[in-house]
């Protein structure tokens, strides 16, 4: 079927996980009637009422630490935290229970939690809420970082997730959610009706090319994409690659992809320093440093909170303009 949006399919990959097993409970704040904000959880209340589907308070250490007991004994938790920029309030849990318990059991106790959030700015949420994070996520052992691009990307790495036996967090972007409420850069997928897995640690090259890559994930795969578009016109050949997930992270692709076009843009819509755009620099050179035919080059937030003024906003958020502008200057 042709979905627009991420939401609905991660909302239809949860509904057909919760079909087919009993393990799964959904929580957090406003999960049922509003489908989490997002609706990243839409239709499920209905379908499965309250034992299975549960608001919260907004209170996420709560939630957070109620997701470990409950995967501790043998239930398998989707939760949705609404914003990223919450994430703070849950962090003793997440980092220290929910990302740890597996291995500081011996292995006694798996922690299946699949938490989804929303992420990135576009519409003058302003600082507190218009943040990515996902850095700070894959900077600690125990969580795998899911960014998908797409409803196809969406569904089969949310039925990964569901099936994986350690915590997962899925991010995904507000402007990819394809929602009536929100701006919207995506596009239309042709999504399978019957469950599916992706696998973690598999980027996508969406486009292929000779003169410089581009690797990205989420909503600057799609302004990436259509940068290239535009250049290709012009004879500049532009290969984008969707990393898909941040850990585990597809080296091989990418270390091709620069081995080939011998130039590495690096595009990301979380803040510059100690983030993804500095490991993601730091791995290829060590597989590709003698293949570069430029240095590596980064795109990404400096380091300011989001703006609430749209001008502003423009100016630290990577848009096409400066995106085209860079990679014409490394190509010149």
């Amino acid at each position: 079927m042709r979905m627009k949006g991420i939401s609905q399919a991660i909302a239809q990959a949860i509904s057909q996980e919760m079909e087919r097993r009993s393990d799964i409970v959904v929580l957090g704040e406003d999960v049922t009637y509003w489908g989490a904000v997002f609706g990243f959880t839409m239709g499920l209340f209905d379908k499965f009422g309250r034992k299975r589907v549960v608001d919260t308070p907004i209170t996420e250490q709560t939630f957070m630490g109620m997701a470990v007991g409950m995967a501790s004994v043998g239930l398998h938790p989707v939760v949705s935290l609404m914003f990223v920029d919450f994430l703070g309030a849950g962090f003793d849990q997440m980092y220290n229970h929910m990302a740890k318990n597996h291995y500081m059991s011996g292995g006694q106790f798996p922690m299946p939690v699949t938490v989804i959030t929303a992420i990135g700015g576009g519409y003058g949420d302003a600082e507190q809420h218009s943040q990515v994070l996902y850095g700070l996520f894959a900077h600690v052992p125990g969580f795998k970082v899911v960014v998908p691009s797409n409803a196809y990307d969406a569904k089969g790495l949310t039925i990964r997730a569901l099936r994986d036996p350690n915590p997962v967090v899925i991010f995904g972007h507000k402007l990819l959610t394809g929602l009536p409420f929100l701006p919207y850069e995506g596009g239309e997928d042709e999504v399978p009706e019957e469950p599916y897995e992706l696998e973690f640690g598999k980027a996508s090259v969406r486009m292929e090319g000779s003169d410089l890559t581009v690797a990205s994930a989420g909503l600057m795969v799609h302004r990436a994409m259509r940068v290239a578009e535009k250049l290709r016109k012009e004879g500049i050949s532009v290969e984008v690659v969707d990393l898909r997930t941040l850990v585990p992270l597809d080296e091989e692709t990418l270390s091709r992809s620069v081995k080939k076009t011998g130039r590495l843009l690096i595009l990301d819509e979380d803040y510059m320093s100690y983030g993804m755009t500095g490991e993601v620099t730091f791995r290829v050179q060590s597989r590709a440093l003698r293949d570069l035919k430029a240095p590596i080059q980064r795109l990404a937030v400096p380091d300011v909170p989001i703006p609430f003024s749209e001008p502003l906003e423009k100016e630290v958020i990577p848009g096409e303009a400066r995106i085209e502008a860079k990679i014409r200057e490394m190509v010149s």
